[in-house]
C-alpha cells in the first residue's frame, strides 16, 4: 500500500476490522518511512456482477466510486467525513447484494442513498435530492426542505422557522 503522505510502499497494519455494514474491511496502517497513519478500505468483490439500469433504459456496470463522488458533491463543505460516506455506501451495497438481483434501477440505489444521507446530514440530503429527484422549480425544493424539517426534532435546528415563517 502506498503511503498518501510520502509515497513509500512499506507499511504495517495496526488494526483490521469489518467496516460498518460488513461489506468491506477497514484497516489502520502506519507508514514505516514517515510514521504517519492512514486508513484503507478493502471491498469484497462478489461473483455477482451488478448492472445499473439508468433512467433512459441504458445499462452500466455497478460502480461504487460513482456513488461516493455523488455523495461527496452533496456533502461539500459539510461536516461529513469520507469514512462516513464509505460506511453509508457499504450499507447500501450490503442491501443491494442481499437482494440477489443482477440488475437494479438507479432510482432504487438513489432512494437507498438518499434515505441514509437524510439521517447523516440534512443539508447534504437536500442537495443530493435536488439533483437526484430533478426538482422542476424552487417550490419542489421548498417542499422537500419542509418535509425534512417536519421529520426533525425542533431542538436540533437552531433558529428553526426563520426560513419559512417570515
Amino acid at each position: 500500500m502506498k503511503c498518501p503522505f510520502c509515497g513509500n510502499n512499506e507499511d504495517k497494519v495496526i488494526d483490521s476490522r469489518a467496516a460498518e455494514g460488513g461489506a468491506s474491511i477497514r484497516r489502520r496502517r502506519q507508514c514505516l518511512s514517515c510514521g504517519k497513519r492512514f486508513t484503507t478500505y478493502e471491498h469484497v468483490e462478489t461473483a455477482i456482477r451488478l448492472t445499473v439500469v439508468k433512467r433512459d433504459g441504458s445499462r452500466v456496470p455497478y460502480n461504487r466510486e460513482k456513488m461516493i463522488l455523488g455523495l461527496e458533491r452533496a456533502c461539500y463543505k459539510r461536516p461529513v467525513s469520507r469514512e462516513q460516506l464509505e460506511d453509508l455506501v457499504g450499507e447500501v451495497e450490503e442491501d443491494l447484494f442481499k437482494l440477489g438481483e443482477r440488475e437494479i434501477d438507479s432510482s432504487d440505489i438513489g432512494n437507498m442513498l438518499a434515505e441514509r444521507l437524510r439521517r447523516l446530514d440534512q443539508v447534504a440530503y437536500v442537495r443530493f435530492a435536488s439533483v437526484y429527484r430533478q426538482f422542476r422549480d424552487v417550490n419542489d425544493l421548498l417542499e422537500e426542505v419542509r418535509e425534512v424539517m417536519a421529520k426533525t426534532d425542533p431542538r436540533q435546528l437552531p433558529g428553526q422557522g426563520q426560513l419559512f415563517n417570515r
